[in-house]
């Protein structure tokens, strides 16, 4: 039995690799069975791949006998919107990206949004699975392209490419006090200074992530959809809702 006292669930979580590490440490002592499937990062850069990919694993595992799919994502990019579920509910947290898992609410990330504009995000997983902007990230691409274009056409291109640094004037760390959390500050630190950013830390809060592996999925913070629905956006603050499939509607 779970310590919550009834059968632990079987869930199979689709997440996106910006995420995993997030998503093993709690998974570690999550008393549900996790089948866990790591996705590619960044495919929320391309909604239709997201969407496709996402309903090519969900389709794969779907009669599986799994209690429910959960979904590590947000509506990222519009995503996930068109997601049907077949035989398995899915279940999704209502958040915009996955910041607010890292934050533990949308309200809390929409606050420091509001608070903060033009920051851009640092977290353990990010930071490994993604190069992120810094001095070495220019010099390296920097130098790439000098041996292809010449140094000339490598310094415009730079500046083209990346000139949306430009659109960000702050680094914050997400600190979840996992794996060598003062190297990844200190790598953040040192990203907004050669960038001339400012540097912020905040604390996570696991609440939210937690909540959607130990399946306690309330309404105000998860979308559950059922089979014979799709998953939509909203464009109010639930973010995210099921509905009907459009096959089952009235006339």
């Amino acid at each position: 039995m779970s310590r919550s006292g009834r059968e632990p669930l079987r869930l199979y979580v689709l997440a996106c690799r910006a995420l995993w590490r997030e998503v093993c440490f709690l998974g570690a002592t999550c008393p549900n069975r996790l089948d866990i499937q790591f996705l590619k990062r960044g495919l929320h850069d391309q909604p239709d791949l997201l969407r496709r990919t996402l309903g090519e694993e969900i389709g794969k595992a779907d009669g599986d006998g799994y209690d429910a799919m959960v979904l590590v994502y947000g509506l990222c990019g519009r995503g996930v919107e068109g997601l049907e579920a077949g035989r398995t509910r899915l279940v999704i947290p209502r958040a915009h990206d996955c910041i607010t898992l890292l934050l533990g609410s949308k309200e809390r990330y929409q606050q420091y949004f509001r608070e903060h504009p033009g920051t851009y995000w640092y977290t353990p997983s990010w930071i490994e699975t993604n190069t992120q902007p810094s001095k070495e990230r220019c010099e390296a691409t920097l130098r790439a392209y000098a041996e292809k274009y010449g140094e000339e056409n490598a310094r415009y291109l730079i500046e083209t490419l990346e000139g949306w640094t430009t659109r960000y004037s702050r680094a914050t760390y997400v600190d979840w006090g996992i794996a060598d959390n003062d190297r990844y500050k200190r790598f953040t630190r040192e990203c907004a200074q050669s960038l001339g950013w400012e540097y912020d830390e905040v604390v996570g809060n696991a609440a939210l992530l937690q909540d959607l592996l130990e399946a306690r999925w309330d309404e105000d913070r998860f979308a559950v959809v059922e089979p014979g629905e799709v998953l939509c956006g909203t464009n109010d603050e639930r973010v995210l809702a099921a509905q009907p499939h459009k096959n089952d509607q009235g006339p």
